[in-house]
């Protein structure tokens, strides 16, 4: 299947790669350190040894940077899954490692350090474009893998596709999203395997 790629927000000014990637860099840092919040593009510049007026030839606004931050984490995520699942001839050995991926990185990039989870769950809570490209990534994934396993003859096929893939997609969305995962930490990884079991019986012929 041909996945859709995340969103990656557009260049603004100059293609210059590699001061791009060393803006992005040092807020990621900066951002970590100190929280997206409390930092300012002055701050950055000052990191940087730019001047303000320069860092927006790149990013129009600090969102901008953070949008690129985000969305190379999503990829990070987004590629885990893809690489865990490929290969995979079970449709549900594919669904129980795509659930269990994508809890483990979720809760490593988040929240292993608080200040980088600050940026995510802004991204999540003002929907940016990189959050919604990987929740609609997550859905196309879902409904492949189901797509699949009724073709196989795992799951059942009484129930109209888009809305099994759908309550699928609603079941593992407080695991998707960082501001329902911080409240499911502590028993996420167990959760995430015994969901899967839940959702799989659902699925069976």
């Amino acid at each position: 299947m041909n996945q859709r790629a995340p969103f990656v927000p557009t260049p603004r000014g100059p293609t210059d790669h590699d001061v791009r990637t060393q803006i992005v860099d040092a807020a990621t840092e900066f951002f970590t350190r100190y929280g997206y919040q409390k930092t300012t593009v002055s701050d950055l510049a000052k990191a940087i040894g730019f001047s303000k007026a320069y860092i927006y030839k790149f990013f129009d606004s600090k969102q901008a940077i953070g949008e690129v931050i985000v969305a190379n984490c999503l990829k990070m995520m987004t590629d885990a899954v893809d690489q865990a699942v490929a290969g995979v001839p079970s449709a549900a050995e594919r669904f129980r490692r795509m659930f269990k991926v994508i809890v483990e990185t979720g809760t490593k990039l988040f929240f292993e350090d608080r200040k980088l989870y600050e940026i995510a769950a802004t991204a999540a809570g003002e929907r940016w474009p990189a959050c919604r490209a990987y929740e609609a990534h997550a859905a196309k994934l879902i409904a492949h893998i189901l797509r699949d396993g009724r073709e196989l003859g795992e799951f059942e096929r009484k129930t109209p596709l888009d809305e099994a893939a759908n309550a699928i997609y609603l079941v593992m969305r407080p695991y998707l999203d960082p501001l329902l995962l911080q409240y499911n930490l502590d028993e996420a990884e167990s959760a995430s395997a015994q969901l899967s079991s839940l959702i799989l019986r659902s699925l069976a012929p």
